[in-house]
């Protein structure tokens, strides 16, 4: 990636100020739009006022093309850039979550008469190889039977389990971007499940044998596709529950001769648990008697190993580039609990912080409906000029570096690896991308053809969309990338 983008947003910046850029909130449109913009939402059979667009160079030079740009909109994914800049400068880039598992003294012998605690700590990289470690670290002390069962402390955020009680947000619950996570983020919520066929039979297993768990796959049919082309996203599993367990009916077609593996969220996270840290410590030559409880470790508990997650910096690429949902979603809670007053939930929390933020910036915050953060949300709004006024902010803070190397590249990685590529925008820009099914966006950086730095945020928002809002938005870029 070329150096631009950095050496030539400090100097446009010294004489601006956020709010300056984004322009007067009370006028509607600027100018009118380009005509390849205006021939894109033609093609696309769109209104124009489905497109909420802001675009400006930083050092002024050129007038400000703003089109609708005061009205909030359903920005999706390309909201995640406000809990990411607003995390990198209240959290800072070397924040890490942690893991620790504690036992509460006495200790008899080779006995732990009470429970094991295992607290979250909004760890985002604990993962099924981690939790061995940690146990056996603990098994390694000396340490062979606990009496006392399991607790899981959940209790950094609250409520504990936000995602108990919450309506699905699509008809695909299982998927990894749908979790909900917790403050015991283990494995990222998933099970991976591997998959193998011959030429007649199907059949498919867990990584953790749980015996509340079946797996049915008379539904698969075989075909005769070549095994490289199959795709997880053909897979269309259901989820049974009754009293004696979880049962997920595997459905689509699949390779013959063939292996994969693809990941599910279909056990629930706490007897998931509780059953992975009951074998592991078996495996590990140990005992566990009791039963297994969600609760708070007590004051006086001892830590006897601990796990660090990835700094900040290097999570919120995986935020942005790939545009993770439940590392967004954990982001978010993170800002929440860091801040939270006594008895305050969690995510109000978190939105008190990321408006008060924005105070701080001279960003107003009218029609700003924050949910989650991450932009899977049918209630989540924001204006181009308050996304652009986040992005003019982040350009004048200590942490634009760090913001720059978390942003798709045009036509080269993340979510913009097949996008405006091959064309002269390819290489010139880092955008934020968003897509639901009524609403696609782009928010970012663009170099225009003097070398100039723009702010971008498009936003388009329709029923029904279908994707038809990329080219537009793909136009505005090329516009942008054009200019003299």
């Amino acid at each position: 990636m070329r150096t631009w983008i950095v050496s030539t947003l400090r100097p446009a910046l010294l004489a601006l100020g956020a709010v300056a850029l984004v322009g007067c909130a009370s006028v509607p449109n600027d100018r009118a739009l380009p005509q390849p913009v205006q021939l894109a939402l033609q093609k696309a059979g769109l209104p124009t006022l489905a497109l909420g667009l802001v675009a400006f160079p930083l050092d002024r030079s050129k007038p400000p093309l703003r089109w609708h740009a005061s009205e909030p909109k359903a920005p999706a994914s390309s909201i995640k850039l406000v809990p990411t800049v607003v995390a990198l400068e209240l959290l800072g880039t070397n924040t890490r979550g942690r893991t620790d598992l504690l036992i509460n003294p006495p200790v008899s012998g080779d006995t732990v008469t009470g429970p094991l605690y295992l607290r979250g700590g909004a760890d985002t990289d604990l993962d099924w190889g981690s939790l061995w470690s940690m146990l056996r670290q603990l098994r390694e002390q000396g340490i062979r039977h606990i009496k006392g069962g399991l607790v899981v402390d959940r209790t950094l955020f609250q409520p504990p389990r936000l995602d108990i009680g919450v309506a699905q947000f699509d008809d695909a619950p299982e998927r990894q971007y749908n979790v909900i996570p917790d403050a015991l983020f283990l494995n990222g919520g998933m099970m991976r499940f591997y998959l193998q066929s011959d030429a007649q039979t199907f059949s498919a297993r867990a990584d953790y044998k749980v015996q509340s768990l079946t797996i049915d796959t008379s539904a698969m049919v075989l075909t005769n596709l070549p095994c490289a082309d199959w795709r997880d996203s053909s897979l269309e599993p259901e989820i049974r529950q009754d009293v004696s367990g979880t049962t997920v009916v595997l459905r689509g077609a699949f390779p013959v001769h063939c292996r994969q593996d693809t990941e599910l969220n279909v056990v629930d996270r706490q007897q998931l648990t509780a059953h992975v840290v009951r074998s592991m410590w078996l495996q590990l030559g140990g005992e566990m008697d009791g039963t297994d409880l969600e609760g708070a470790t007590p004051a006086q508990a001892t830590i006897v190993a601990t796990h660090y997650g990835n700094p900040f910096a290097e999570v919120a690429r995986g935020m942005i580039k790939t545009s993770d949902n439940p590392l967004t979603r954990l982001t978010y809670l993170r800002l929440g609990a860091k801040f939270a007053k006594t008895d305050e939930p969690t995510l109000a929390a978190a939105d008190r912080v990321v408006r008060e933020w924005f105070a701080t910036k001279g960003i107003p915050t009218q029609g700003l409906v924050l949910d989650n953060g991450s932009g899977l949300s049918r209630s989540e709004r924001i204006s181009p000029n308050q996304l652009a006024a986040v992005l003019v902010a982040a350009t004048k803070g200590l942490y634009l570096p760090e913001l720059l190397t978390t942003m798709p590249v045009a036509g080269r990685d993340g979510t913009l690896t097949r996008r405006l590529k091959g064309i002269a925008t390819q290489d010139r820009a880092r955008l934020k991308t968003g897509t639901l099914r009524n609403a696609d966006a782009l928010a970012g950086f663009v170099q225009d053809a003097n070398h100039r730095t723009w702010v971008v945020v498009g936003l388009v928002n329709h029923e029904d969309l279908a994707g038809r809002g990329r080219p537009v938005l793909d136009s505005v870029i090329e516009w942008v990338a054009g200019q003299q």
